[in-house]
């Protein structure tokens, strides 16, 4: 009875800090989405010369609460015909989706918090790189769901166009990953950062990271790749018919996916929470701030792609390289070693 109570106990002590961690990253993240909007406009205001947001709080700091304010307080409205359960999922799946990959991404090693030793992240999954390349999968769910029940042919368009675009950029991304198992001998994430301790895997694995970097875009619908919505033809694209905190879960969704294919990429290849110093959180934070800064880098200077550069892009030029990589390091690993 007493191996029972202490089993029982544990396993109350384990959902508690699960859920606990869980409500305060999300909360971190929703936070962070905010004022990553923020930081966008500012970015780009200065490399083009702008002044950007500055009205609103000292040096513009509150705009992102001004815009919360706004979209809540927007009329709500749904066009005729939708397919209403669809309608409504379509902006959830797409911010789970984006969510879920924190579940099992390492933010550091172990701490110990008054008496306690707390592991810095949510869970430690064995397969944990699986769970995430299977969550990602189902993000383009939300973005087809969205285009086909707003009853809107132009938004249709928009969710296809975005649907064949994640899937054919999905392919090296998957393979670009693989890399990274075989060359540290393992699933879990908190093992591939461990395999880093001596060298980064940006290093032995260039290619690979190359080939990931350019998905990351695709895979999160940014420009140079946003071609779901390309305005000049696809009005707004897969969200043209929704509006206030709808639109807004979207908008979330985009720049927490921003951060997880940012996460995941310092995770597997910029050696995770890892750096001179013993300041685990700090230097993820950091290495996945610079990453946010490029991806708003690239948008304020590169000009969208043609749609047809992008799909021969990805089946003729990647796939094909990553495939090559793939089995040049298999080769190494596997045979050489």
């Amino acid at each position: 009875m007493r191996v029972e109570t202490n089993q029982l106990s544990f396993m109350t002590a384990l959902i508690i800090e699960v859920l606990v961690k869980g409500i305060i990253v999300i909360g971190l993240l929703m936070l962070a989405a905010a004022y990553m909007t923020f930081m966008e406009r500012v970015v780009m205001a200065r490399m083009q010369l702008r002044l950007g947001p500055n009205r609103v709080g000292p040096l513009g700091l509150l705009q992102p609460i001004a815009d919360g304010i706004k979209l809540l307080s927007k009329e709500r409205f749904q066009p005729a015909n939708v397919d209403i359960f669809t309608y409504w999922l379509a902006p959830g799946i797409s911010l789970f989706t984006a969510l879920f990959a924190f579940v099992v991404i390492p933010f550091g090693g172990t701490i110990t918090l008054f008496g306690h030793s707390i592991a810095l992240r949510i869970a430690d999954v064995n397969a944990g790189i699986l769970l995430l390349l299977a969550f990602s999968s189902l993000a383009v769910y939300g973005v087809v769901l969205a285009g086909w029940s707003s009853n809107n042919r132009y938004s249709l368009l928009g969710g296809l166009r975005g649907t064949a675009q994640m899937i054919s950029y999905e392919i090296p991304m998957g393979m670009s990953l693989l890399t990274v198992i075989l060359s540290a001998g393992t699933l879990n994430l908190t093992e591939i950062v461990e395999a880093q301790r001596h060298h980064w895997f940006v290093w032995t694995q260039p290619v690979s990271f190359l080939i990931y970097v350019i998905t990351m875009f695709a895979e999160t619908n940014r420009a140079p790749f946003d071609l779901p919505e390309a305005e000049q033809e696809l009005i707004g694209g897969y969200h043209t018919e929704y509006g206030g905190m709808k639109f807004a879960v979207f908008f979330l969704g985009e720049y927490v996916n921003m951060l997880a294919v940012s996460a995941i990429a310092v995770t597997l290849f910029l050696g995770g929470w890892l750096g001179p110093w013993d300041l685990p959180i700090i230097w993820f934070v950091a290495k996945v701030f610079l990453s946010i800064f490029f991806f708003m880098w690239v948008r304020a200077t590169m000009a969208r792609v043609r749609y047809s550069q992008l799909m021969n892009f990805s089946w003729k030029v990647l796939i094909p390289v990553a495939t090559l990589n793939l089995i040049v390091t298999a080769y190494f690993t596997l045979v050489v070693k």
